[in-house]
This record gives C-alpha cells, structure tokens and sequence, in this order.
C-alpha cells in the first residue's frame, strides 16, 4: 500500500475529531509534495489546516522540536502560525500517541500509521520583493525570527553540513541509477566540481573562525512567506498582528545566509542590492557576519544537487511522475550539467 492510499477526507475528518477538532464535514486538500495537508472547517467556526507527516522523514522528536521553535517563536510575538494543542474528543482506533518534549504541550498526534497536527489557517500572498520597503520589512522578520534561533541550538533538527549534504545528494543519484548512463560522465564532473567549489568557498568563509549557526527556517523562498498588509509598524517589520506567515517544515540548524540568499535573487548587481535591503532591516534585530555573503552561490549550488536527489527519493511516490515528468530524462540531466558548470564559474568568479 502507497503511504497515503488510506488517508480519504473520512479518515482525516475522523482524526480531527478524536483531538477535539470537529468538522462540520467541509474539507479540501492542499497543495503538498512532502506531507498531506487538509483545509478543514470546524463546527465552532474555525478553519484550521491539518497537516499529516510523510512516514519515515522526520522522526517524532524532530516534529516536536520544530513545534517547540514555532511556539517559541509565538511565545515571543514573531509571527508565525504555532502548531494547536490538540486534545481529546471522539476516541477511535487506538494508538499511541508521539511522545511530547518535556513541559510542551500534545502537539502531536497519531492516527493509524499517520502522525499530524494542526493550526489555525491564516491567509495570505507572496511578497512583491520590487516594491518599496518589502525587502527591509521581510529582513527585519526574519531577523526577530532569527534572535529567537539564536537563544539555543536544535538537537534533532537537520544541521546543514555543505560538504556531506552535497556528497549524499550526488551519491544517491549515482549509485541510484537516476542519471541516464549518456549524460552520467559529463553530469558527474560537473556536479563532483561543483562540489569542491562550494566546499572550498565554505572553508574559506571559515578560514579565520568557525561561522556560527543557529535554529533556522531553512527554505525561505517568497512562496514559503504569507504577506498580510498593516498600516502600523511596517517599515520597521513589527507587524505583531501576522503579517508573515512561514511553514518550518524545514527547520534546520545552519548559518544566517540559509534564509536570506532565497531572497536575494536577479543577477549579480540585483542580488546585490536586495540582500543590501534586507541586511537593512535584518541587523536592526540580529547581527550578520559579513562573510557569509561569499556564500551565496556555493548554496545555490547545493541546493541544485540536493534538489535532484529529493527528486529521485520521492520518485517512487506516483505523485512524484506526475508532476516532474522531465526529471530522469537526458534533457534534464543536460540541463543540470550546465547549470552546475554555470555555478562553478559563478564561485570561482
């Protein structure tokens, strides 16, 4: 059986109800390639989203420790949208519940062989990153974002680790078979290449002093930011009422850049100029070390190669076929290695 075949709205509607989240019956399934992720409408009124945890991604302490960030994060008037507490309600089959982190309340439920939880939905839209001020108001949320990250370190989470991330993702995708055996010699230099550059342009941001890390968001592209207008305290991104919204299913321990490079897009003199304006609202709540802007490209270019290998571990998932038809075939591989061979002169540049 496929890891979702037995998740049907009845069964998700019957979760919900046994942690007394009632739904008047209304349902509608969510964009997700990872996880499973219902809009629900309760009877009380509210609409909460539940999401329900891809088998075998995250371990229950890894999910509680992202839950332990958001409520944190809450707790400290950054907004973002905490998990619920989820109670109880309707009992059904049983199963044991995840356990909790100690003094954090149940988060985390289970229902068969599925793990979920659920928050209150919040609207939203993509930021227009060309208009005035966004570029600053976005940096100084991330920033608060990033003083709470800062307090502890995650011990569960994912520490990004360029050199090993970027040997798993080009092994996987070796020894997998994933690259069509034409373009498997010039796609191996390129990316084993690409991955020197990257790993050399790490030790050399590092070469006086280890960067620091800190708990991140780990994959903040504007798609991942839900942009609320407020008139009061916009400039300076103090929007306590919601006026960023971002999904941590990504949180990872790792340096500050992580979650600013996504945003600084264009080509050289636009990167530029947008990570400039966010590092302008940014370093009025967190500090930046400077060298991590040399870091950029060497990201991008792990990012290349850890999204091929995500690519070819969901490829099983029939869902996976359906919407990346173009991955596996000579073409793309083609286009990867010219992609890479881009970054490389990207970063010796």
């Amino acid at each position: 059986m496929l890891v979702y075949d037995d998740l049907t709205p009845q069964r998700v509607l019957d979760a919900l109800d046994a942690v007394g989240l009632h739904g008047d019956g209304r349902i509608l399934q969510l964009n997700s390639y990872e996880n499973r992720v219902f809009q629900v409408f309760l009877e009380d009124g509210r609409v909460v989203v539940a999401k329900f945890y891809r088998p075998g991604r995250w371990s229950d302490s890894q999910i509680l420790e992202e839950h332990a960030f958001a409520l944190e994060l809450a707790e400290a008037e950054v907004p973002v949208v905490p998990p619920l507490e989820l109670g109880s309600g309707t009992p059904q089959e049983p199963a044991a519940p995840p356990p909790q982190l100690l003094g954090q309340p149940p988060t985390l439920a289970q229902a068969g062989s599925h793990r979920y939880s659920a928050a209150l939905r919040c609207a939203g839209r993509e930021p227009e990153l060309d208009q005035p001020g966004v570029l600053q108001r976005l940096g100084a949320f991330i920033g608060r974002l990033h003083a709470v990250g800062r307090r502890q370190p995650f011990a569960h989470r994912h520490r990004l680790v360029p050199a090993a991330d970027g040997r798993r993702a080009i092994d996987l995708l070796l020894h997998g078979g994933f690259v069509p055996a034409e373009q498997t010699g010039a796609w191996q230099r390129a990316a084993e290449d690409a991955l020197g550059a990257l790993t050399s342009a790490w030790a050399g941001a590092e070469a006086s002093t280890p960067l620091a890390t800190l708990r991140l968001h780990g994959d903040c592209h504007i798609g991942n930011i839900l942009w609320r207008e407020q008139a009061s305290d916009a400039a300076a991104g103090l929007g306590t009422s919601g006026d960023h919204v971002v999904d941590l299913d990504d949180a990872m321990q790792g340096p500050a850049v992580q979650d600013l490079w996504m945003l600084a897009s264009g080509d050289a003199e636009a990167q530029h100029r947008r990570l400039d304006a966010l590092l302008e609202g940014y370093e009025t709540h967190s500090p930046f070390d400077w060298r991590e802007r040399t870091l950029i490209e060497p990201l991008r270019t792990l990012r290349m190669l850890r999204h091929s290998a995500w690519l070819a571990e969901r490829w099983a998932d029939p869902t996976f076929p359906i919407h990346f038809p173009f991955f596996g075939s000579a073409a793309y591989w083609s286009q990867q290695t010219a992609q890479l061979r881009e970054q490389l002169e990207l970063m010796h540049g």
